[in-house]
């Protein structure tokens, strides 16, 4: 029978800890949005590390399937929340960001996805701020932002937003590098 202490002599470190992350969030070259990455760090309140998912081919076989490798999905959009400062520097800079891909009045925008196209990088942290794993979203954009609720009977809550992202793919260290 298992006993406490093998259990915590198993869980390096203690554990994975979830509030303990970093998102940085590089701007594009192609469109100046006036970001700052560092404050930008700071502000991230939720993310997550990416799905991993493969997909397979089943070829029946004499009254069984047979799983078959497939190709990897498009991964699916990834999400971070950010707090809302009072100037607004992460959602003007996002909105910068979808106004340079496609101009909200002219529908005009960069068209080579490598001026609107950026890496992001989400590290996990441990308790002293050591890198335990990162993992790098290649070749992101904003596609959405999430509306910010107003409300008067909220006196006593910081404002936040969802940014929602596409990326091709990612590279994760422990794997890729």
């Amino acid at each position: 029978m298992a006993q406490i202490d093998d259990f915590k002599s198993n869980l390096i470190g203690g554990g994975a800890r979830a509030n303990q992350f970093r998102v940085t969030i590089t701007p594009p070259p192609g469109i100046a949005i006036g970001l700052d990455v560092r404050r930008t760090s700071f502000l991230v309140t939720t993310a997550a590390l990416p799905d991993v998912a493969m997909n397979f081919i089943a070829v029946p076989f004499r009254g069984r399937n047979i799983q078959y490798v497939g190709d990897r999905s498009d991964p699916g959009d990834w999400v971070t929340t950010v707090y809302n400062d009072t100037d607004f520097m992460i959602r003007n800079a996002m909105e910068r960001w979808q106004n340079g891909i496609n101009d909200f009045a002219e529908n005009t925008g960069v068209t080579s996805p490598s001026d609107f196209q950026t890496d992001l990088q989400v590290e996990q942290l441990d308790r002293d701020d050591t890198i335990l794993k990162t993992y790098i979203l290649r070749n992101c954009f904003p596609v959405s932002l999430t509306a910010i609720a107003l409300s008067s009977a909220q006196a006593d809550a910081i404002e936040t937003f969802d940014i929602s992202w596409k990326y091709t793919h990612f590279e994760a260290s422990g794997v890729n590098f």
